[in-house]
């Protein structure tokens, strides 16, 4: 009895250890014929810098677009105020860098000169009762108060001189090279802020950057859009690109630079992808990596639009098969 035991046992472990060996060893005896991926997408996303009304949505989605295409705009009118304002300060600088260059016209110097003559004629009066105010004031007859405003009265009219004499002294002269600089500066500064002004009205009626599909509207037209908000999102052309894994015993012939061939259901033969990514981390094998026998119980959303389509074109989400390198 107990050797019929014994047999038994070692019966079981025996089983057990080959079943082991199976599961474990057997997915190293060979190589896979094909790995299995999907095709992955790098959104895009536009908005516009300001916020404002959706004033026109030129796009839907799913829709090609190419380079330079209007995708919506944005009520331009706050924008468009500003580069009005900024053009008319440019055109300000301008204009006074121009009369800087000119220097100072007759008329002008004679105003001067009479500044100065009036600057003038109230320091010798603030003088005059400066003069006329401190012996009464030192026998008492006015307060101290008094001759201090007298006083500071005297130098304000003094100092309003000298600088009205600076004035006709340096205009008297021809535009000087420090104030040509400045003039100069003024404008380009106003000139950038045109340019701003410009790149900012662009800003919200923005367009393609490259040919690509219109991944997903998040606002329609005459919805209101927060500043930065993406308003959609575009999946570009070069921003496709397939996902597949590698076993870590074949990791090796793998590197950056080399093509692979991959298919997919419905795409056209000899497909090829050059491999511009390695990873250096392991990880296990994902859950949303497709096999041949699970693939025909997936199901997709579908939604119909009387257009046509381009060929070939592969999808975000789509599975491929890769053909193994050795």
């Amino acid at each position: 009895m107990k050797s019929r035991q014994r047999l038994l046992a070692a019966g079981l472990l025996a089983a057990g250890a080959a079943t082991v060996a199976v599961v474990v060893l057997a997915p190293r005896l060979g190589a896979p014929r094909t790995l299995t991926g999907y095709v992955e997408g790098e959104s895009l996303h536009l908005a516009a810098p300001v916020a404002g009304t959706v004033r026109e949505m030129a796009v839907v989605r799913g829709q090609e677009v190419t380079a330079g295409q209007t995708l919506f705009v944005v009520d331009p009118a706050q924008v468009r105020a500003a580069a009005e304002q900024a053009a008319a300060e440019s055109a300000a600088a301008d204009a006074q860098a121009e009369d800087v260059r000119k220097g100072q016209r007759p008329v002008e110097l004679a105003a001067l000169d009479a500044a100065v003559a009036a600057a003038e004629a109230r320091a010798r009066d603030a003088r005059a009762d400066l003069a006329r105010v401190r012996p009464l004031a030192d026998r008492g007859w006015y307060a101290p108060a008094r001759l201090d405003a007298a006083r500071a009265a005297a130098d304000a009219a003094d100092a309003d001189a000298t600088q009205a004499r600076r004035r006709r002294d340096a205009a008297a002269l021809a535009a000087r090279p420090d104030q040509i600089r400045a003039a100069d500066a003024r404008v380009a500064q106003a000139r950038a802020a045109v340019a701003g002004a410009n790149a900012r009205l662009a800003d919200v009626a923005p367009k393609a950057p490259v040919r690509a599909r219109v991944e997903e509207v998040f606002f329609q037209a005459g919805e209101w859009a927060p500043a930065n908000q993406p308003i959609l999102s575009l999946i570009p052309d070069d921003r496709i690109k397939v996902r597949f894994f590698v076993p870590e015993t074949q990791r090796a012939a793998y590197r950056v630079g080399q093509q692979v061939r991959f298919t997919c259901d419905g795409c056209p033969a000899g497909l090829t992808a050059t491999i511009d990514f390695v990873s250096p981390r392991p990880e296990f094998t994902p859950p949303v990596i497709y096999s041949r026998e699970s693939r025909d119980r997936l199901v997709y959303l579908v939604e119909a639009r009387p257009s046509p389509l381009p060929s070939g074109r592969l999808s975000p989400g789509q599975p491929v098969d890769v053909e193994p390198l050795t």
